[in-house]
């Protein structure tokens, strides 16, 4: 799976919830799923011609615009926005997340 981001994963920003890149990133990683991260770069504020990054590009081609984050997962299907991804995180742990270690 990957997971196109502007610039990081962080989560603290100035404001509400966070960062949305980070937001998703961990939700992904409290779900137990390791995503690549692919760093677009450049803003989705800005007009085509300063978007021009692969990243910025490949979002282009998958969502019809410039806004990340974008997950793209194993299957193909393509989720945008922190909180539909987020969503999505929690609707499909990763077999890893529910490792319990217990012995039975």
């Amino acid at each position: 799976m990957k997971l196109y981001v502007c610039y990081g994963t962080w989560k603290p920003a100035p404001r509400p919830g966070g960062h949305p890149c980070g937001t998703a990133y961990h939700a992904l990683r409290d779900g137990g799923h390791d995503p690549e991260v692919i760093r677009s770069y450049g803003s989705g504020l800005l007009p085509a011609p300063f978007n021009v990054t692969p990243g910025r590009r490949q979002v282009k081609r998958l969502t019809g615009n410039y806004w990340v984050p974008v997950l793209v997962t194993d299957d193909g299907t393509v989720i945008q926005g922190s909180r539909e991804i987020a969503d999505w995180a929690r609707a499909h742990p990763s077999a890893a997340a529910n490792v319990t270690g217990a012995v039975g």
